[in-house]
């Protein structure tokens, strides 16, 4: 997952100081964030003031090419085709086909996380749809194995937006990062500069709440 910012420098403090993380820079011109010397997100600066800031989650892929037909075939968009991120992987940017965006990443020498399901790191993305029926469809039948398959261990869940967010929100993806106390987490978020934009509400994955950084980039903390 990585996060597209206007200041960079701003979102390592604000990240480094609510996570804990370490930073490394890139020859891609990104940075990686570290916990604990392993990677578990990566920060970018925006270079299109026109784009939003976002955090924006990627789905492994053995093959990013077929995965974007596939995806064109099953009623999404891809808004940017499959392309080198110098050694670390090939990345595309697609939606789904209710505009809900995500990446694809097709692992070089990144594979992916190096922690996760741990206090500041990835937890769980969850899908905020208009039509979950569609959404059950659409990443049941792209990600079938992973969701459903033997062993697997999914980290991905789906809700009508309606249930979180004002019903005109657009259908979007929401990266969950780990916390050990969620009050806590929450207070540091506003000394940080950022804001809480939905307070501590209950999921059958944990308890939740939505906050934005101190550049507008929305996420949310976890606690389970």
């Amino acid at each position: 997952m990585d996060a597209q910012l206007p200041d960079l420098e701003a979102g390592k403090r604000f990240y480094g100081e609510l996570f804990g993380w370490t930073f490394e820079d890139q020859p891609t011109g990104t940075v990686r964030a570290l916990k604990d010397g392993e990677p578990v997100a990566s920060l970018a600066h925006k270079t299109d003031g026109r784009l939003p800031t976002v955090w924006t989650v990627s789905f492994a892929t053995a093959d990013a090419e077929a995965l974007c037909r596939r995806i064109l075939a099953a009623g999404g968009q891809v808004v940017a085709s499959p392309a080198p991120f110098g050694d670390l992987g090939r990345t595309a940017l697609v939606t789904d086909p209710e505009g809900a965006v995500f990446s694809l990443w097709q692992p070089g020498t990144a594979a992916g996380f190096g922690r996760r399901h741990e206090p500041g790191t990835f937890a769980w993305v969850q899908l905020y749809a208009r039509d979950t029926e569609t959404a059950n469809t659409f990443y049941g039948d792209l990600f079938h194995e992973a969701l459903f398959g033997e062993g697997a261990d999914p980290d991905f869940g789906r809700t009508p937006v309606s249930e979180v967010f004002a019903p005109e929100m657009p259908p979007h993806l929401l990266v969950h990062f780990a916390v050990r106390d969620l009050e806590a987490a929450l207070r540091e978020v506003t000394r940080l500069g950022g804001r809480t934009q939905v307070p501590p509400f209950g999921t059958s994955y944990g308890t939740a709440a939505v906050v934005t950084d101190n550049q507008g980039a929305s996420f949310a903390l976890l606690h389970r």
